[in-house]
């Protein structure tokens, strides 16, 4: 276990290393310290609201797994979808940036990843309603 702990830490800064270093030597970056700064502030946002948050509901919905579960994969997906959802429109000349409607597809995959959940949530719920007692 300890050698596992000890790759993974080592695997973890070689990478926290590869990154920094395209970083700074990325000509395409003219601003690292803003990109910093970004990095900087989604950590604190992430692990400041965003898990607590979800770490919260998780604890409401202890009896459901299936709800645990879709908010779970909601969380994750909003986290990744929200940046380009706050950033759409603004392609700064440059077209083929955020070209996508963001907003309505982030809505969209909640409303079928929710569907999706409710389904199961039924399914499992006759499965247990029709599966014989072992107290009768």
């Amino acid at each position: 276990m300890r050698i596992l702990r000890g790759a993974l830490l080592f695997g973890g800064l070689a990478l926290l290393g590869c990154g920094l270093v395209g970083l700074l030597t990325d000509p395409y970056v003219t601003g690292p310290f803003g990109v910093l700064l970004w990095a900087a502030g989604l950590v604190v946002l992430h692990d400041g609201l965003w898990l607590p948050l979800v770490c919260a509901l998780g604890a409401a919905a202890t009896g459901r797994p299936v709800l645990r579960g879709w908010l779970v994969v909601a969380a994750a997906v909003g986290a990744v979808a929200v940046p380009a959802v706050l950033r759409a429109g603004d392609d700064h000349g440059n077209a083929t940036l955020l070209p996508l409607p963001y907003l309505r597809n982030w809505l969209l995959f909640l409303a079928v990843s929710a569907a999706a959940a409710a389904l199961t949530a039924l399914v499992r719920r006759a499965a247990v309603r029709r599966a014989p007692r072992r107290d009768r």
